[in-house]
């Protein structure tokens, strides 16, 4: 599932792309996605300029004037900046024209999504009770030491909580343990003032390292122009079961947690 450094290196390069021009349509060809796509779509945005194109968690808010268009990757989707004359492929589910240019979502699981909402963000159910970004300059190690105080939960789960943070799905979240050097089983609420604030700047380093690299290409990840990602060539641990640590050799080791794959370095994470 594409994770925060992917959403956003989508973001980036649709944004430059596609803000302030003017929405001639959209095209559904299957609405069948997670949730239906609104029939009403090509109504709601035809004629309205593009304001700005943002990112919240794992959600892409695509500003108009009368409201926003909310698209989600899903497991396997991605968005890419095309010509009108572009002919769609099997799993081209939605197109959103503008002019000679078109935004279309390839989605084969058709797990995203693609909504039209107004009013403002925090109604939205999807988008209400969203934790921190990241990124933000909220996030340090003293918001996360007061909000792991009294949490038992496994400290990789924690971070997974989008109720907590957003966009640190399970790749970073293994990548930023190893970096970190905690083990991910470690319960938050033991994690005093320093490893607190040793964690938040992994976390940040690991998003900033994957940003640079155009996120990570698992599956058919591709940004908005249609280059892959190469993060997945630097990760430490994850995907590496077996294979010697990086640092100190040790066989890296796979654990399930919360029904994910969970990987880590039994000597360097403690």
């Amino acid at each position: 599932m594409p994770e925060l450094p992917e959403v956003e290196t989508t973001r980036r390069g649709i944004a430059p792309e596609l803000t302030g021009r003017t929405a001639t349509g959209a095209l559904i060809r299957n609405g069948r996605l997670r949730l239906p796509v609104p029939e009403d779509l090509d109504a709601c945005i035809t004629a309205q300029p593009l304001l700005a194109v943002e990112r919240r968690a794992k959600y892409l808010l695509l500003r108009f004037t009368s409201g926003t268009v909310l698209i989600h990757l899903g497991m396997s989707g991605s968005l890419r900046v095309l010509s009108l004359e572009q002919p769609p492929g099997k799993h081209d589910h939605v197109d959103l024209c503008f002019g000679e240019r078109i935004l279309r979502l390839r989605d084969p699981r058709r797990f995203g999504l693609v909504l039209w909402y107004t009013g403002p963000d925090d109604a939205h159910p999807l988008l209400a009770g969203l934790g921190l970004e990241p990124l933000s300059e909220a996030f340090d190690g003293t918001w996360m030491h007061r909000a792991s105080r009294g949490r038992a939960t496994p400290v990789k789960l924690f971070l997974m909580d989008g109720r907590q943070v957003v966009g640190v799905g399970n790749i970073y979240a293994s990548e930023s343990l190893f970096r970190a050097g905690i083990d991910p089983t470690t319960p938050a609420g033991s994690l005093g003032p320093r490893r607190c604030a040793r964690l938040v700047n992994a976390i940040r380093e690991t998003l900033t390292d994957a940003l640079a690299a155009g996120g990570s290409s698992l599956r058919d990840f591709v940004g908005a122009g249609g280059q892959p990602g190469y993060f997945q060539q630097q990760y430490f641990v994850y995907g590496r079961n077996g294979e010697p640590c990086r640092q100190c050799a040790t066989p890296i080791r796979k654990r399930i947690m919360g029904q994910r794959a969970t990987f880590y370095c039994p000597r360097c994470q403690r």
